[in-house]
């Protein structure tokens, strides 16, 4: 069986590495991948980037199964393309890409069909949203609606900071169209999850849960990043917060997804917030999350390859999904700078020679220059550590991370403290 995936970064590695175990797949090509991709030995990268390429590229060389690593394509259709020419592809179609294309659908779809999530209000006009303020207690989150790269929520601790933020969003236009419609919610205190699921628009089936880490420096501060490293099993989803979870979140969104006739196969992931009064939805993802997807699939016991089919077959709920019974941690090594301005080129040591003692390595910014690895990205190498326990995959990470150097390499030191 051959297989596209499509992406460029560690989730793609992830995710061409897992395939690459099944004894069914015997070819995985990667557009446009990375060359740390290429060191498995089924996977070709290939540089496609537009729908056209990649459609005709799946009919031309037979692929039996297309898996969409990133949003933008998602949002923009390629799945319903993909099915007009007959070609298996695992993904939302352009309705249900909208719980992540649009953070104003998505709200008013949660409250719609009952799913727990924070009060909050759309404007795209600045003044309603300014005297939508007085409202709100403080701090305030201001979203742009639209996919913004990770950039577009400011959380306003003031009132001062919040009508900047709508002025910046709804008049100066910093994130373009994605800021022509904004959400200002309520502010929600307490820890993040992250619960990855299959759903075939029957059922849905949640994965081990994870612990992104957003923020550049140790303990949460700094910048927000597009995530330094992630943890799973996520420590604070206990039982109580999964039966949550499945009762105020998981099922009303199934309901909402048939109500609305979102018939698909494809990634839900849920971002979630725990609190003293209940598990909220933060927000609906439509793909494997990057690095969450890093730290959950070495710890899946299933073939991919034939769960994303019993998925799009409709044979999820005959599908028993099984884990091993492990801890994972997934430190990300950046280049020095990030998420500001950073250098690239830089030539990284350690990759090809890199000893997997119960470790993975996947390649994210990286690409290839007289034959040596460079830097090609702000995250640059997902070292994932497995363990018995948390501490052991987090000794297992940051043992093995040290293997891999390049001038200026960062990372946090802090990665499953909790």
């Amino acid at each position: 069986m051959k297989i596209l995936i499509i992406g460029k970064g560690g989730r793609e590695h992830a995710l061409a590495w897992k395939f690459a175990e099944s004894s069914k797949v015997t070819q995985i090509f990667v557009a446009e991948g990375n060359p740390g991709c290429e060191l498995i030995a089924k996977v070709k990268c290939v540089k496609l980037t537009t729908i056209d390429e990649l459609a005709n590229f799946a009919k031309n060389e037979h692929i039996d199964l297309t898996f969409v690593g990133s949003e933008d394509l998602l949002v923009a259709g390629i799945v319903d393309k993909f099915q007009a020419l007959g070609l298996k592809i695992f993904g939302p179609n352009k309705l249900a890409a909208q719980l992540e294309g649009s953070k104003v659908f998505a709200k008013d779809f949660m409250q719609k069909h009952g799913v727990k999530t924070a009060k909050y209000g759309n404007f795209s006009d600045a003044k309603l949203a300014i005297e939508f303020l007085s409202k709100m207690d403080l701090p305030v989150v201001v979203k742009a609606s639209g996919l913004a790269a990770g950039k577009g929520v400011i959380i306003a601790q003031t009132k001062e900071e919040a009508v900047i933020a709508i002025n910046e969003m709804l008049l100066d236009k910093i994130f373009g169209d994605s800021g022509s419609k904004i959400v200002i919610e309520e502010f929600l205190d307490g820890v993040e999850a992250s619960i990855l699921s299959f759903t075939d628009s029957n059922v849905i089936v949640p994965f081990v849960s994870a612990k992104d880490h957003k923020k550049i420096g140790d303990g949460e501060t700094g910048l927000n990043t597009g995530g330094m490293g992630v943890i799973a099993p996520n420590p604070y989803v206990t039982y109580e917060v999964q039966h949550k979870f499945i009762t105020d979140i998981l099922e009303p969104t199934l309901a909402g997804i048939k109500a609305e006739k979102m018939d698909f196969a494809g990634v839900i992931f849920f971002g979630l917030m725990i609190t003293k009064n209940g598990v909220y939805l933060l927000e609906y993802n439509m793909r494997m999350g990057d690095p969450e997807t890093q730290a959950v699939l070495p710890l899946l016991k299933n073939d991919l390859f034939d769960l994303v089919n019993n998925t799009i077959d409709k044979k999820l709920s005959d599908t028993q999904v099984t884990w091993h019974d492990k801890a994972s941690c997934c430190v990300v090594l950046a280049s020095g700078g990030y998420p500001k301005d950073f250098p690239k080129g830089i030539t990284i040591s350690g990759i090809e020679q890199f000893s997997r003692n119960d470790c993975h390595l996947f390649a994210a910014g990286v690409s290839k220059q007289n034959n040596d690895f460079v830097t090609n990205g702000g995250r640059v190498i997902n070292i994932v550590g497995l363990g018995s326990d948390l501490n052991q995959a987090r000794k297992n990470a940051y043992d093995n991370l040290k293997q891999i150097q390049f001038d200026g390499v960062y990372y946090r030191n802090d990665i499953g403290k909790v």
